[in-house]
């Protein structure tokens, strides 16, 4: 691996050459031998390279006196694309002290393959304009290497629609090449929008390393498509009665059809409105109108079988490209002659109201129908509205009767709203109808009822027995304030609605119930015991309503009493006592301790804050903080063991109550001795004594300091 080896004698400088990455413990050259050492010289004399800053990654071999590699060897970090790459070294001999120049060129090698600036590349390009032949500049490739390692060549996948041409620059090197994706076939975006190559780049290394790139060619559109229509021929029948539209709101008439088109091109090449550009019979124009956007044709007039039976359309779709094209269909309307009588309905008979507990099939109304058209548009089908709980039983020929389907519950439908619905068999048919009214009479069948499964209660611990509580439900209340428990309701009237009330037994709770002189009713929730939220944090209570029936009905609901929290429990630390050893020698920032309490009580009241309270010596509070959240306490200032041996702190946790509460540990700080080291100096190398005509430079003695 030895290339070469030149000793100038004039200038007292030694030249190798050794290629990048080689192995350590490679010879580059014979160094003691090229300096005309003899052998075991080098050793005797210390043959040394002087350090020089950076590492050299070359080292003098003690023994033989050779220059061998002692760490990697990258040409490009050390010279990037510099040439040639030499390192400038100082050889050290001792008696006499002579320094000697030592240049090693780092030979290049392919290790470095050719790397585009992204891993893809986006083109845009038109379809049509844009002429086979047009040429669109890339980015090429980069190599670290030099020389015929960094000469780079480019293939590109196949494609039949575009080629690669690279070009020197003029008056430029070898490796300033302008490269061109070349279209040699031209672009039809609606058979494909978009083309994907991919670029390599190969350089001129003995094995070739390669580099891609991904070119997304995205192919820009051109009006060279006509809109389409779904059919060339749409066949339409509607009757004569259509209601049209008015002239203010054409959208209000009846849809004739909506056409439909698409159009391959995109952008506004894809855009394109609806016209009608004529109309058989022609003097009939206004009778239509289509939507330009949607394609709704609809009757802006009314149609008249007897005046017009059929009608063509013809409805073009227009792009709003540059010319624009137009696509074309025909639409044929067939109007139909109606039947234009409609049913009659009379009510002969109605027994009303209708106890709740009437049984299935009872009559309640007899009607008669009909109509004055014949055959189809004459024969007349009817049904009732909403279709439960009546329904409509045919009697005989025209005749029906109303009957009960269902059974009726008054609390929930004390009335009903019926129509009987008439439709003869025309095309399309006609209808009519008629509305009945049947209320519904009282049977006593409904228990009490409250409005909620569960009710929540909301009372302060420590509350003085007497206090009144209430359920809370939209309001907002102060704790201590008196509001009513909301009582029970009963669908019923008169006596079976008269409620009384009873609650499960508790010893902190009892029930009040106040009638007014207007016979109000107010029921409230008393406390007959304090409450104390560590103990117990929910009462579960059931109230009973009883009505007055015979026999009585009841119904019941859960109270949920949650005890609000008050600040009635100080923090307590998870040890009365910390022990913690540091050296003297720690440094600002280090953990001394992490203290720890817990509060029982809830929400702010069990929310607290750490501090130091005290601190003996008392001089030296600014030696330690501690972090009023976590409880981590830090060195802030430096610990001397012959100033102060022991620290002695007092921790406070103060809640955020009202009033606060606090708890309080002790923490110890033992200080430990450490051993200090002096600087030292050692002589590696000196020459003595010097000759009193020594030159100016001459090196007398080598040191070193750590």
């Amino acid at each position: 691996l030895v290339l070469q080896a030149a000793w100038a004698l004039g200038g007292g400088q030694v030249r190798y050459s050794v290629p990048e990455e080689a192995k350590g413990g490679t010879v580059v050259g014979r160094l003691a031998q090229d300096l005309g050492l003899e052998a075991g010289e080098a050793e005797a004399r210390r043959l040394r390279l002087v350090a020089q800053g950076r590492r050299a990654s070359v080292e003098v071999s003690g023994a033989s006196g050779a220059l061998v590699v002692s760490s990697r060897l990258d040409r490009e970090e050390l010279c990037g694309k510099s040439a040639p790459c030499a390192l400038r070294l100082e050889v050290l001999l001792e008696r006499p002290l002579r320094v000697f120049h030592v240049e090693v060129e780092v030979t290049d090698i392919n290790d470095n393959a050719p790397l585009f600036p992204a891993a893809t590349k986006n083109l845009s390009i038109a379809e049509l304009i844009t002429m086979p032949g047009s040429r669109f500049p890339l980015e090429g490739a980069s190599d670290a290497d030099i020389g015929a390692n960094a000469q780079l060549s480019y293939t590109l996948s196949p494609s039949e629609h575009f080629t690669l041409d690279l070009q020197k620059t003029e008056d430029s090197d070898e490796n300033m090449k302008s490269l061109f994706l070349v279209l040699t076939k031209g672009l039809d975006r609606e058979s494909l929008a978009e083309h994907r190559l991919v670029l390599t780049a190969i350089d001129g290394g003995r094995p070739a390393l390669t580099g891609t790139v991904e070119l997304l060619v995205s192919v820009l559109d051109a009006n060279d498509n006509a809109p389409q229509f779904n059919q060339s021929n749409y066949k339409v029948r509607l009757p004569e009665s259509a209601p049209p539209g008015t002239v203010l709101n054409a959208t209000e008439g009846t849809l004739v059809t909506q056409v439909g088109a698409t159009d391959l091109d995109e952008g506004i090449n894809h855009e394109f409105s609806f016209s009608i550009v004529s109309l058989v019979p022609a003097t009939k124009r206004d009778v239509f109108s289509i939507d330009a956007q949607t394609g709704e044709i609809r009757l802006r007039g009314p149609l008249d079988f007897e005046e017009v039976r059929l009608y063509e359309l013809q409805i073009a779709a227009r792009d709003m490209g540059v010319p624009p094209l137009s696509g074309h269909c025909s639409v044929m309307l067939e109007v139909l002659d109606v039947n234009d009588n409609a049913p009659e309905v009379w009510v002969t008979s109605l027994s009303v109201p209708v106890p709740e507990d009437a049984s299935v099939g009872t009559v309640v109304a007899l009607l008669s129908v009909s109509d004055r058209d014949s055959g189809a548009n004459g024969r007349v089908r009817c049904a009732v509205w909403p279709p439960a709980p009546f329904g409509l039983v045919a009697t005989f020929a025209g005749s029906y009767s109303l009957v009960l389907r269902e059974a009726l519950d008054r609390e929930r439908v004390s009335e009903y709203e019926v129509e009987v619905r008439a439709e003869d068999g025309g095309a399309p048919p006609l209808r009519a109808s008629r509305g009945l009214r049947v209320p519904v009479s009282d049977v006593n069948d409904n228990a009490p009822a409250f409005a909620q499964a569960v009710y929540t209660v909301l009372a302060r611990e420590n509350n003085a027995a007497g206090a009144e509580l209430a359920r809370l439900i939209a309001e907002s209340s102060l704790p201590g304030s008196r509001f009513p428990l909301e009582g029970a309701s009963d669908a019923d009237i008169g006596a079976n609605a008269q409620l009384s009330y009873t609650l499960s037994p508790s010893e902190h709770f009892a029930l009040d119930l106040q009638r007014s002189e207007e016979h109000l009713e107010s029921l409230f929730l008393v406390l007959t015991k304090g409450l104390d939220r560590e103990s117990l944090a929910e009462h579960r209570l059931v109230l009973t309503a009883i009505d007055g029936g015979r026999p009585a009905l009841t119904g019941t609901v859960e109270l949920l009493v949650s005890v609000l929290d008050a600040n009635d429990n100080a923090p307590q630390f998870n040890q009365s006592v910390y022990k913690v050893r540091l050296p003297e020698d720690s440094v600002e920032g280090t953990l001394v301790a992490h203290v720890g309490a817990t509060d029982p009580d809830e929400g702010i009241n069990h929310e607290f804050s750490f501090s130091v309270v005290s601190l003996v010596p008392a001089t030296k509070r600014d030696v330690f903080s501690i972090d009023p959240m976590s409880g981590e306490i830090r060195l802030r200032g430096p610990l001397d063991f012959e100033e102060v041996r022991f620290y002695e702190l007092q921790i406070a946790a103060r809640d955020n109550g009202v009033p606060p509460l606090s708890g309080h540990c002790k923490v110890v700080v033992e200080v430990l001795d450490v051993n200090d080291n002096a600087p030292e100096v050692w002589v590696t190398s000196l020459s003595v004594p010097v000759p009193e005509d020594a030159s100016v430079g001459t090196v007398v003695a080598l040191l070193s300091v750590s």
